[in-house]
C-alpha cells in the first residue's frame, strides 16, 4: 500500500519554487539584487572586489556563471564594454536588466572641466530626498518592461561596440552612487524577479520594501555625518562621485583624472595643483582600483591629508546589507578625512 501509494503523493506535493539564477556586475548592484532576493538565493558578481569594471576580464567562472544566468542586471556598456560584450554573445538568452537605460534612472554629464564649480553641483538632488518624493512615481505601471529592453539583448551590442576604450559617454555611468537611483531600482529588481519566479512574487515585494526603509536610514545617517563637511573642499582621484557629491550637497575641488583611459596632461595636475593650494583644500581621495602615484603631483608643496575613497565598497562584506553599508561608508571616509 505504502508503495502504491506514493506516487500519488509526490503528484499532490507542489513543486518548489523555482529562483531563477541571477547575475550582476559591480559589488554594489550585487549588494541591491541580494537585498531583493534575500533567503532565496544569492546573486553572483562578475567583477571580482579591488578590479575596476572599466577593463576587467571575465575569469572562466566568470563567464561559466554569465552563460548559466537567467537573469543578468548590470550597469551598462559606458561602465563596462567588454562585459557588455561577453553579455551579448554568452548570456544572450537570458533577461538583461541595464540599468543605466531605466526611465527611473537619473542622470548626470560627463565634467570635463579641471576644476569642478563648487556651489553648482546639487543638480537639483538636494530638494528631493527619499521622504520628498513618494516611490510610487517609480510605479512600474507608467514604464512597461518592454520599454527596459528586460527580454533580450536587443541593441546593447552595438551601444558596447561603440564604447572603445574606457572614456566616459555625455552621461556619468557612476549612476549607482545616487541614492535616489538605488532606491528606484528595488522596484525594477524586485518586479523582474516576480515575472521570472511568480511563486515568490510577495518576498521579492516585501524584501524590497525593507531593503528601501534600510537605505533611508542609511541616508539620512550620511545627512547627519557630511552635515559638517558642508563647506570642505577636496579631491578626488577619478571623477566617479558625483552623484553622491549631488545627492548629499558636498563640494569637490575636481578630480586628477576625469577619464580612466589616459593619463592627466602636466597642465592639469598643475592647473589642480595649484588649486589645492589656493583653496586650502582638506583632503585628497586615492582609490584601491588605481595606481595612486598621481597623487604626489597634486600634494608637492602643500600639507593637505590624503585618505582612501572606494567607489565599489571593496572593503566591504557582500550580501543584502552592502548598500546601506557603503553609503554610510563613503559619507565616513569623507567625513573623517575633511574634518567633517
Amino acid at each position: 500500500m505504502l508503495r502504491s501509494a506514493l506516487p500519488a503523493l509526490l503528484l499532490a506535493t507542489p513543486l518548489a519554487a523555482e529562483v531563477p539564477v541571477t547575475v550582476t556586475d559591480i559589488a554594489p548592484v550585487q549588494g541591491l539584487v541580494a537585498s531583493v532576493m534575500g533567503d532565496l538565493g544569492s546573486p553572483g558578481v562578475l567583477v571580482p572586489q579591488g578590479a575596476s569594471p572599466h577593463d576587467h576580464a571575465l575569469a572562466p567562472s566568470e563567464a561559466r556563471s554569465l552563460q548559466n544566468a537567467g537573469l543578468v542586471f548590470w550597469i551598462g556598456p559606458d561602465l563596462s564594454p567588454d562585459i557588455g560584450r561577453k553579455i551579448g554573445t554568452i548570456a544572450s538568452g537570458a533577461t538583461v536588466v541595464t540599468l543605466t537605460d531605466l526611465p527611473v534612472t537619473q542622470h548626470l554629464a560627463t565634467r570635463d572641466e579641471v576644476i569642478f564649480e563648487a556651489g553648482d553641483d546639487d543638480h537639483g538632488h538636494d530638494d528631493h530626498d527619499h521622504d520628498d518624493h513618494d516611490h510610487a512615481e517609480h510605479d512600474h505601471d507608467e514604464h512597461d518592461h518592454d520599454e527596459h529592453d528586460h527580454n533580450g539583448h536587443d541593441g546593447h551590442d552595438d551601444h558596447a561596440e561603440d564604447a572603445h576604450g574606457h572614456h566616459h559617454g555625455p552621461e556619468d555611468p557612476h549612476v549607482w552612487l545616487s541614492p535616489d537611483n538605488a532606491a528606484a531600482w528595488l522596484d525594477v529588481i524586485a518586479e523582474t524577479l516576480s515575472e521570472a519566479d511568480p511563486e515568490n512574487a510577495a518576498t521579492y515585494a516585501a524584501n524590497a520594501e525593507t531593503a528601501r526603509a534600510e537605505l533611508d536610514a542609511a541616508v539620512a545617517q550620511a545627512r547627519e555625518t557630511l552635515a559638517p563637511a558642508q563647506d570642505a573642499r577636496y579631491v578626488v582621484f577619478h571623477d566617479g562621485y558625483q552623484y553622491f557629491e549631488a545627492a548629499f550637497g558636498l563640494k569637490v575641488l575636481g578630480a586628477i583624472k576625469l577619464s580612466d583611459a589616459t593619463d592627466p596632461s602636466p597642465a592639469h595636475l598643475f592647473a589642480l595643483r595649484e588649486a589645492v593650494t589656493r583653496t586650502g583644500a582638506a583632503c585628497i581621495f586615492a582609490e584601491p582600483q588605481f595606481n595612486p602615484r598621481l597623487i604626489d603631483s597634486v600634494t608637492e608643496g602643500s600639507e593637505v591629508a590624503v585618505a582612501e575613497l572606494d567607489p565599489l565598497g571593496s572593503t566591504l562584506e557582500p550580501g543584502p546589507g552592502f548598500y546601506p553599508a557603503f553609503i554610510t561608508d563613503l559619507a565616513d571616509r569623507i567625513a573623517g578625512c575633511t574634518g567633517g
